[in-house]
């Protein structure tokens, strides 16, 4: 009998899955990033004023883009995608300075400075990829760390209803959340593996059906959603290129892109693809274009979503083709109004139940990565402790920074871009300097080859054959 040809092994973040998994799981991605996605065109809309209908034009525009950059940071074009499972949405780092732009020169001026901050981003990503060789273990772990514990507030409010809810807080909602929570922990336990990896979209199916006859929600507003809506470029005017917005905007491109950089390094980690120098520009650059794109159509800013970092460790589903698809959906929702209705009637309770999975999630990775760290004889406990706190400052007292100045606040406001600065100094402090405790030793001063974690089961390959089952 013929000896069957050898087929090449694929690695898990290239394989292509059946398309009704496809489906599946890249609906769960869009679930889990949906609410933080059209939160950056309300909050912006709402201080500038603007009335329904520009509000639900901004919306529909955001969903197209982030579509759009989802697919390019998965697929990738030449140097643009770093062709890992990552989802891209709207920074919230942007907000406050877009909000203070646009109360001065209207939207024309907060695109032309977003359209400016993408190029400029662009050209800096070549020289963020050379920055990799300070991103050891001791770092990637403490900032994977601060992204999973910084985003756990987010879940609390929206299981407590969302922030600005009449009800904010209100049992009925922390109920709500916790069934959600229940049911996603039971399905992942007891369902036959291919349903478990879908135990958050079964949870927040089963808690919309649970909330619609509760009260929590309905779908009203759906028949009342257009059918098509076309997003096109300078709907709101030609953009205005002014220098002192241009200068913000910039200072949030390089948060942007350092927030970026700790995602794709947690990815990397997840899904045991090394993330080499290169890899990384090219996805710094893809972020540019994207944030180049949304000031072209009539939205904003754009970066990696931490909160689909954690779905990925979660569901043990690392193939960024789920992720190109969660992308493909979001087009559509951009592109059909009505289905986009559908997705917002999810009361915010429920999201808020899942995301705790997720998040911990996030957190519970970092803590893994920080395993490998040897913390003997050197300061590198310091470093995740004292970075650590300083991520978490400003999310325990948001308003700790507010008499600072405005390019101070847009750096520390946001505790993954100030965990992150203050574990690369303290890591070359320790490390790097001489007569630290740990220099000369520290274990991760040579990149280039990171611990490969395995997610889930431990002794998992990296690498199998297509169609192999992946518990």
């Amino acid at each position: 009998m013929a000896t069957p040809p050898h087929r090449p092994a694929v690695h898990p973040v290239d394989e292509v899955l059946p398309a009704v998994q496809l489906g599946a799981f890249g609906l769960q991605h869009v679930l889990a990033m949906y609410a933080g996605a059209v939160a950056v065109p309300l909050i912006v809309g709402g201080a500038l004023k603007l009335p329904p209908a520009d509000l639900a034009y901004l919306i529909t525009a955001d969903l197209l883009v982030c579509g759009i950059a989802t697919l390019l940071q998965c697929v990738g074009w030449w140097r643009f995608g770093v062709r890992l499972p990552i989802m891209q949405g709207c920074t919230f780092a942007a907000v406050a300075p877009m909000v203070l732009i646009g109360q001065d020169g209207g939207l024309p001026a907060i695109y032309g400075a977003v359209i400016a901050s993408g190029v400029a981003m662009v050209l800096l990503a070549p020289v963020f990829g050379r920055l990799l060789r300070f991103f050891p273990a001791l770092v990637t772990g403490t900032v994977i760390l601060v992204i999973g514990l910084s985003l756990l507030p987010v879940a609390g409010n929206w299981a407590a209803g969302g922030v600005g809810s009449a009800d904010f807080g209100a049992p009925r909602n922390i109920g709500l959340a916790a069934a959600v929570l229940v049911a996603v922990l039971l399905v992942q336990r007891f369902a036959p593996p291919a349903v478990a990896r879908i135990a958050v979209l079964a949870g927040i199916v089963l808690g919309t059906l649970a909330a619609v006859p509760l009260g929590f929600t309905d779908f009203g507003a759906v028949g009342d959603a257009d059918w098509v809506g076309i997003s096109t470029p300078f709907h709101f005017g030609t953009p205005d290129f002014q220098g002192a917005a241009i200068a913000s905007m910039l200072v949030v491109a390089l948060v942007t892109m350092t927030e970026t950089t700790g995602d794709i390094i947690a990815v990397g980690e997840l899904t045991g693809r090394h993330v080499e120098p290169r890899r990384l520009a090219d996805g710094l650059r893809a972020d540019g274009v994207s944030t180049v794109l949304g000031g072209v159509f009539n939205t904003f800013p754009y970066t990696a979503y931490a909160q689909n970092v954690g779905l990925v460790g979660m569901t043990r589903v690392r193939s960024r083709w789920v992720v190109a698809t969660a992308g493909g959906i979001l087009v559509l929702l951009g592109l059909l109004p009505k289905l986009g209705a559908v997705v917002a009637a999810i009361p915010a309770p429920v999201l808020g139940g899942a995301g705790l999975v997720m998040f911990g999630t996030v957190a519970a990775s970092g803590v893994r990565t920080l395993s490998t760290v040897d913390f003997h004889g050197n300061g590198n406990l310091t470093v995740v402790a004292v970075s650590v706190a300083v991520g978490l400052l400003p999310v325990g007292v948001p308003d700790v920074y507010d008499a600072f100045p405005d390019w101070f606040q847009t750096v520390m406001d946001s505790g993954i871009s100030a965990g992150c600065i203050t574990a690369i100094a303290l890591n070359l402090l320790f490390n790097h300097l001489p007569g630290g405790p740990g220099s000369g030793a520290d274990e991760a001063a040579d990149p280039a080859e990171p611990p490969v974690l395995p997610v889930g089961g431990g002794g998992e390959d990296a690498v199998h054959e297509p169609g192999e089952e992946r518990l």
